[in-house]
This record gives C-alpha cells, sequence and structure tokens, in this order.
C-alpha cells in the first residue's frame, strides 16, 4: 500500500490500480464494463445469500467488500472520478424528498403518475 492514510479514498484507489495491473486487466478484459457489470451482479448475489442466510456479519462485510472493491475497479476501468460522484450525488439526494412505503421509508424522485 501507498504511504497514504489507509482510510483515505486515494490509498483504496491506488491499492485497487495496483491489483489491476498486478492481473494486466486493462488488456485481459478485466476492465470490459458488461463483465464488471455481471460481477457486481454476482456480488450482490453473495450479499444476499448472507443477509438471506442468517451468515456471520464478517461474511457479509467480506462480501461488501468485494462489492466497493469492483465498484472502484469500474470507476477505474470507465476512467470516472468516483469520490467526486460519490459527492454529487449525495448533494443530490441529500434534497430529496422520503416516504413511507409499505412500512419502509424510500428517499427518491418521486413522481406523481
Amino acid at each position: 500500500m501507498s504511504e497514504l492514510n489507509a482510510d483515505s479514498y486515494q490509498a483504496m484507489l491506488e491499492t485497487v490500480q495496483a491489483f489491476h495491473d498486478k492481473h494486466d486487466f486493462k488488456n485481459t478484459g478485466g476492465e470490459e464494463l458488461s463483465y464488471r457489470v455481471a460481477l457486481m451482479t454476482e456480488e450482490l448475489g453473495e450479499i444476499s445469500a448472507c443477509v438471506t442466510k442468517g451468515k456471520p456479519v464478517a461474511e457479509l462485510a467480506e462480501e461488501t467488500a468485494d462489492l466497493l472493491i469492483l465498484l472502484i475497479g469500474t470507476a477505474i476501468a470507465a476512467d470516472f472520478d468516483l469520490k467526486q460522484a460519490f459527492w454529487d450525488k449525495m448533494d443530490k439526494i441529500m434534497q430529496r424528498d422520503s416516504k413511507m412505503i409499505n412500512g419502509r421509508i424510500r428517499v427518491s424522485e418521486f413522481r406523481d403518475q
């Protein structure tokens, strides 16, 4: 890992970039976006299994970390600033209203039907 703070996004980005470089993802299909979407879908399934099957929280944490690594890697592959996208999206959703739908809170851009 770099000498950056291990809690920083920059350190995470550099570590995932090093993983991509180690396995030459750019030249071997590992950065192809459709493939990455399939991998993220697989990870979501594994996260779902952790929750629905009552697996230990350590397994949920590991599967969630896998998804985070894939998300950061997708930002690398598609060449966008995920940190900026995060803050832009947070600014947007903080302005949204919430509603209770079927007993659960939902925050969205509600449009009248």
